[in-house]
């Protein structure tokens, strides 16, 4: 019999404290197609309904068995909130921008007296509210969203990575609002039910813009999104894409309770590089996942157990044509392993 419900033992092993068992979960994106016809709950229109949203959202634990559920499945709401153009989603792939709203200081005051209640962002919400009234007495309710640097950049575009070195005054405004902007955010879907929060931040890494402005623009920002979800009991994850194994510590100083690290990162170096933040991962979503087999994702999974992985999840956003035997395949190994 297990000692805990679901929701306590990710909770418990998200904060490193003792569980049972590890927990079957993924960070990223869950949504597939072999999910989607099981369910009968398609992208683009879950992207965009509360309802089909929360129904394929709760297929991840019903058709896989992930032991949570999570929404949204992209991460380009947050920039069409602000007014950045959408290219449409489809049943295989995710929405994706493709025009930015934010060319100077001018357009950020525009946008300073958003409403969170309105878009695609309450959609979110809703579903939320959806799942939690559903399964929140006994599974996690994981929300996730694009982190202030990257919803910057998205609103910016590419000269986003060099206002940050040559117009301090620019980035500073901007990265205030989307904190703000992430804030009220967090606050909204925790208030909507959830109980465990991902930041998404893939373009803020060190690797990319340097340690200095890292520090000066990213850590500051996270630490405001994970102190306003401390104050709630509400444990937090942060996400950046790429090799991030140099900038795990600075990652870490924002009070973060875990890191998701992506397959190019070496896990037993992870954990060699924080103090006592959680490391999440990091099975390649594409070789390993997509292209693999049961068989050979036991195997792989087995190594990430073996280098002390805090938790088996995807390295990044699931693939959508990933069959669900082979995501079976790795919630398995995820349950059978005791720390």
């Amino acid at each position: 019999m297990d000692e805990y419900t679901p929701k306590e033992r990710l909770a418990r092993a998200l904060r490193g404290e003792t569980v049972d068992r590890m927990p079957a979960i993924s960070v990223t994106q869950t949504g597939t197609l072999e999910q989607m016809e099981a369910c009968g709950a398609f992208w683009p229109e879950a992207n965009d309904d509360a309802e089909t949203m929360a129904k394929l959202a709760e297929a991840g634990h019903t058709a896989v068995g992930f032991e949570a559920v999570r929404v949204p499945f992209d991460i380009s709401a947050e920039a069409e909130f602000f007014g950045c153009g959408i290219k449409a989603g489809t049943k295989e792939q995710q929405p994706s921008v493709s025009s930015h709203c934010v060319k100077d200081i001018s357009d950020v005051e525009k946008l300073k007296n958003f409403d969170i209640s309105q878009g695609r962002i309450a959609t979110v919400c809703d579903a939320i509210k959806i799942l939690a009234d559903k399964y929140g007495n006994e599974l996690p309710i994981m929300a996730s969203m694009l982190g202030p640097f990257s919803l910057a950049q998205h609103m910016n575009g590419d000269d986003w990575f060099m206002a940050i070195m040559t117009d301090e005054e620019f980035a500073t405004a901007l990265m205030d609002l989307t904190t703000e902007f992430n804030v009220a955010y967090a606050k909204k879907m925790v208030e909507n039910g959830a109980d465990t929060m991902v930041i998404i931040d893939p373009t803020a890494s060190a690797m990319l813009i340097g340690d200095e402005y890292y520090k000066n623009y990213v850590v500051p920002a996270h630490k405001k999104i994970v102190d306003a979800m401390n104050e709630l009991n509400v444990a937090t994850v942060i996400h950046i894409c790429g090799d991030t194994t140099m900038s795990l510590g600075l990652m870490e100083s924002s009070g973060v309770d875990a890191i998701s690290v992506d397959q190019n990162v070496d896990v037993a170096t992870a954990k060699s590089k924080v103090n006592s933040a959680v490391i999440i991962g990091n099975l390649d979503p594409v070789a390993a996942l997509w292209q693999g087999t049961p068989e050979s994702i036991r195997e792989v999974s087995q190594g990430v157990l073996d280098a002390g992985v805090g938790l088996l999840a995807p390295g990044c956003g699931i693939v959508s044509k990933t069959p669900n035997a082979n995501l079976q395949a790795m919630v398995e190994m995820a349950k059978s392993h005791k720390y």
